[in-house]
């Protein structure tokens, strides 16, 4: 069968790419290995935000005593996490489905291979296309240490399929997943403790973010080690886990009913016979250009698969820019201004150049701060803990970084992206009229700080 694409892969960027390469009149081939919406949909974003969302009413319930609220009492029924958590991620896809038979997008099911650089073969039967886009996602890494393979490790999918809260949970990794994970768990009641090997947890993050982030999961009860290196996994008689790792030259031991793998994630490139294409890998993900185009001209790679940053948004958006270079149309994607979100508890948001990263550019610049505790509508909230700090290019002064702890940080975030998007400089910013009282206020003062 013949179409003008074909789109390997069902996730976020792949089935958004596909409707919008129907709406211009193409014929698309969706080549779906898995569930539609992929790991974003069904194991990522939306299943873990659900159960955010259920934190954060349980914390709220927890605090209620300083508020209006007395003697509160409440049980935490996992069974409801569970069905409202499937509840929203069944809409969901079923909203995804329909959207792709209205487009007429033909959804292929099974695991595509590469049969040479214009055919892919599904369940035994050949599709060729004029352009091929890879969209395969990626999957969960694990540590190479004695016990890590073994089926009592949870890993980002296997821990949504719990159907009850564990007593204690040892997080290994302090990125994205690991935190929420932590964050959530805390609130359910788990006693987390959570082993990063680098010095900071959140290393993509701005230092003072990641500092102040630790320091409230500490006093929520989430116990963060830093600087330590998870040497082995041990499952006891009584079926609790022992982690060993060492740190300061020191070997040491956690015990936890429960242990979760959240190291990062490896790009989905097994089993596409990507050399009956001729297209360049690694397991590091596949060669691309700024066009996500491959060493091949007609197949392009979006998304985890080419492991250039890992966001459901991004792969969107580089589907958006492949799509235009298969159809000859220019556009201005910035993909230097993208932000990006923690949703713990505090949240945490970024957009642009941490202050390490401008100074490894060789870049001169001058910061502000915006404290939360200074916002008429965070303390109202009952949300004092935070920070906004904005970074500005010293010789221009345009804004090239926004670094966030704290309520709505990710909505903040994307408000200084579309800044930075616009070019704005100190001055430009400070000319806004903000609204009042606003948790946006906080960049309004981080602005008039840098100096």
């Amino acid at each position: 069968m013949h179409s003008d694409i074909i789109i390997i892969g069902a996730g976020p960027g792949g089935y958004e790419t596909a409707l919008e390469a129907a709406a211009h009149g193409l014929s698309v081939t969706l080549v779906n290995g898995g569930r539609l919406g992929g790991t974003c949909l069904n194991e990522g974003c939306i299943p873990t935000k659900c159960m955010v969302k259920d934190a954060a009413v349980l914390t709220t319930l927890k605090e209620a005593g300083e508020y209006a609220a007395c003697n509160v009492a409440y049980d935490v029924d996992f069974n409801k996490v569970i069905a409202r958590r499937e509840a929203v991620v069944d809409q969901l896809r079923a909203g995804v489905e329909s959207l792709l038979a209205k487009a007429k997008v033909n959804v292929v099911e099974g695991m595509a291979t590469f049969k040479n650089s214009t055919t892919v073969t599904v369940n035994g039967e050949d599709y060729d296309a004029d352009n091929i886009i890879i969209a395969t996602g990626s999957h969960s890494r694990s540590l190479p240490i004695p016990g890590a393979s073994e089926e009592w490790v949870l890993d980002s999918s296997k821990i949504l399929a719990m159907e009850s809260v564990p007593e204690s949970l040892v997080v290994i990794g302090g990125g994205v997943i690991g935190i929420e994970f932590a964050s959530v768990f805390a609130a359910f009641g788990t006693k987390v403790t959570v082993v990063e090997y680098m010095k900071q947890i959140l290393p993509p993050f701005d230092s003072d973010i990641a500092k102040r982030l630790k320091q409230a999961l500490s006093k929520r009860g989430v116990e963060i080690v830093t600087g330590a290196a998870v040497t082995r996994l041990e499952q006891n008689p009584d079926y609790s886990v022992k982690v060993v790792y060492e740190q300061k030259g020191k070997e040491q031991e956690l015990t936890a009913t429960n242990v979760l793998m959240a190291v990062g994630r490896g790009p989905n490139v097994d089993g596409l016979c990507l050399e009956n294409a001729g297209v360049d890998f690694s397991p590091k993900g596949i060669c691309v250009d700024d066009n996500y185009r491959t060493n091949v001209p007609n197949i392009y790679a979006i998304g985890d698969v080419n492991a250039r940053m890992m966001l459901a948004h991004v792969a969107t958006a580089q589907g958006k820019r492949a799509l235009n270079h298969i159809l000859g149309k220019s556009d201005n994607l910035d993909f230097g201004i993208v932000p990006s979100a923690v949703f713990s508890n505090p949240e945490c948001g970024m957009a642009g150049l941490t202050e390490e990263q401008c100074k490894a550019k060789g870049m001169e610049v001058v910061s502000g701060k915006g404290f939360y505790r200074a916002n008429g509508k965070a303390l109202a909230m009952g949300e004092s803990e935070g920070l906004c700090k904005l970074i500005f290019d010293k010789g221009s002064m345009r804004l090239v970084g926004a670094h966030i702890i704290g309520a709505e940080a990710a909505i903040l975030a994307q408000q200084c992206a579309d800044m930075m998007a616009a070019g704005m400089t100190r001055d430009a910013i400070l000319d806004l009229v903000f609204g009042h009282p606003t948790l946006a206020e906080v960049i309004l003062a981080a602005a008039a700080n840098a100096k």
